[in-house]
């Protein structure tokens, strides 16, 4: 009984076409806020139009090559890897390095960024605080 009430009052898109991402945006925000229109001008906004200073860190969801101690199989799976500042400097804390591995400053960031998404089949989150998130304060004005 209460299951199903529960279950009544979830907001709950279900897949058409190929539409997953913004499915899964507009269910765990529990309201349509997303269209495949907006999600795809997200995606064409250039990186440099990044409020770097506002963004907590980034979440990356990359291609990993699969392997069994030294031999690397021709299979791939995605991984998952966190980006973060500290006092100007960006690091990489992906979680299959021995240490924390220095990006650099913004620019180098940016490249960094970039050189991810050029591969296809990368997804970049943004961590922000809500309100800058509210805001829509994680971009810089065009």
């Amino acid at each position: 009984q209460k299951e199903a009430s529960e279950r009544r009052e979830l907001y709950h898109e279900r897949q058409r076409l190929e539409l997953c991402a913004v499915h899964a945006l507009n269910n765990v925000l529990q309201r349509p806020c997303f269209t495949q229109e907006a999600a795809d001008e997200i995606c064409k906004r250039s990186l440099e139009r990044l409020a770097l200073g506002r963004i907590v860190g980034f979440i990356l969801n990359v291609p990993s090559n699969v392997s069994l101690g030294f031999v690397s199989l021709p299979v791939s799976r995605k991984h998952w890897l966190a980006v973060r500042q500290l006092r100007g400097t960006y690091y990489n804390l992906d979680s299959k390095l021995k240490a924390p591995a220095r990006i650099g400053g913004e620019g180098e960031l940016r490249t960094f960024l970039r050189q991810f998404l050029s591969q296809g089949l990368c997804e970049v989150f943004l961590v922000v605080p809500k309100a800058v998130e509210e805001a829509g304060a994680w971009l810089n004005p065009e």
